[in-house]
């Protein structure tokens, strides 16, 4: 995807909360809380800004009228020494599988990079139907190093997983 034109990555403005909202609804895979979540990180970033702690890349397609096609939210781990939280990524479930998600996440390391950050951790559930995210977080280099049993919920455990960045 690099040098590809057609693609934009840019800040957080007010006009992408119902684009946001969409498309984490649209992915089937969160419930009502952690939409709710997912928004409440969005109003933060717009209220304060950088001070929120929460930095978001928006990914927009197309060549003259671009639309949303996905997004991450990421921010460094307070107390620690360039260690970063990817805490959102998400791509439009009918743009899955054109090469969005790992554009996004190429753009979040690069950014981290520039902050001085050296590491990224990222938490996702081992829930079958996260099986996708889990080989896409491995395929870009991500380790899993740990793994916490029934933490969701009996039978949904946290994964953390982490990458190096140099």
């Amino acid at each position: 995807m690099s040098g590809n034109t057609e693609l934009n990555i840019r800040q957080l403005e007010p006009r992408d909360r119902p684009f946001i909202e969409k498309m984490v609804i649209s992915t089937g895979k969160f419930n009502d809380v952690e939409v709710s979540t997912a928004l409440e990180l969005v109003d933060e970033a717009l209220d304060r800004g950088e001070e929120s702690g929460y930095l978001f890349a928006i990914l927009e397609y197309g060549k003259k009228d671009r639309a949303v096609q996905g997004y991450a939210c990421y921010g460094p781990v307070p107390l620690t020494q360039g260690v970063y939280d990817l805490y959102w990524i998400v791509v439009d479930p009918a743009s899955q599988g054109k090469g969005f998600g790992g554009y996004l996440l190429g753009y979040v390391e690069t950014d981290v990079l520039r902050l001085g950050g050296r590491m990224i951790l990222i938490e996702t559930s081992s829930q079958e139907s996260y099986g996708a995210t889990i080989r896409f977080y491995k395929k870009a280099g991500y380790k899993l190093v740990a793994r916490i049993k029934n933490f969701y919920r009996i039978g949904d455990d946290k994964l953390v997983f982490s990458k190096e960045l140099t």
